[in-house]
């Protein structure tokens, strides 16, 4: 009898510090974590900031611009901010030294050591390709083309890998041109890969400079 007293005892004692763990009070301090005193929704990942994945080695995978620069980047770099490949292109987005003068940096070294410096260099080039291939996006958007959807986000991403006039000749020649960089990577590809992002909020530009 003594034995069965104990061993009821010890099982409720166990019940309700179990319990404890799962009382309104734990759940209301987790939910912090979530929500804030004005109600609106604050994130942990991902992000509203952009700039709080300037370290962050995993690809976000949603269709908002958030999702297509860090697609983008896993594709050229896998994210990573130092990297020089063996043409020499720099960085998480992969610039070369004259795409980089063309918007206003002319320092390599102090380029590939500044992450912001990268993510303003991306959404500048991005508002010149935008400039420079505004009538096509316009023309081709929503067409079928080398069996791919023609999208906005797809004909930027092009241009990054192989620069606008390789995306003109590729959508004027109806897909017949099949335009590569050095190292094999076709314009269709990325016009293919990386369509339907949301980009609209980039500002067409015709001379973005880095301040």
């Amino acid at each position: 009898m003594h034995k069965k007293w104990i061993f009821y005892s010890s099982l409720s004692f166990i019940i309700t510090y179990l319990s404890s763990g799962f009382s309104p009070s734990a759940l209301s301090h987790q939910s912090e974590v979530f929500t804030s005193k004005s109600q609106e929704m604050t994130y942990l990942l991902p992000s509203q900031n952009p700039s709080d994945y300037t370290q962050n080695q995993v690809p976000f995978t949603g269709k908002f611009f958030i999702g297509f620069k860090e697609a983008v980047a896993f594709k050229e770099s896998q994210g990573q901010y130092h990297k020089v490949n063996t043409l020499g292109y720099m960085g998480k987005y992969q610039f070369g030294a004259e795409t980089l003068a063309s918007i206003g940096i002319h320092d390599s070294v102090a380029f590939l050591k500044n992450p912001k410096l990268q993510e303003k260099a991306f959404v500048a080039l991005l508002s010149k390709n935008k400039w420079e291939l505004q009538d096509e996006i316009q023309k081709f958007s929503g067409q079928v083309i080398s069996g791919i959807k023609v999208t906005e986000s797809g004909i930027l991403a092009a241009a990054h890998l192989g620069g606008a006039g390789s995306v003109k000749r590729f959508l004027n020649s109806n897909g017949q041109r099949k335009c590569k960089d050095q190292y094999g990577t076709s314009v269709r590809s990325y016009m293919r890969d990386f369509a339907g992002y949301e980009t609209s909020g980039i500002i067409a530009d015709n001379n973005p400079k880095i301040k």
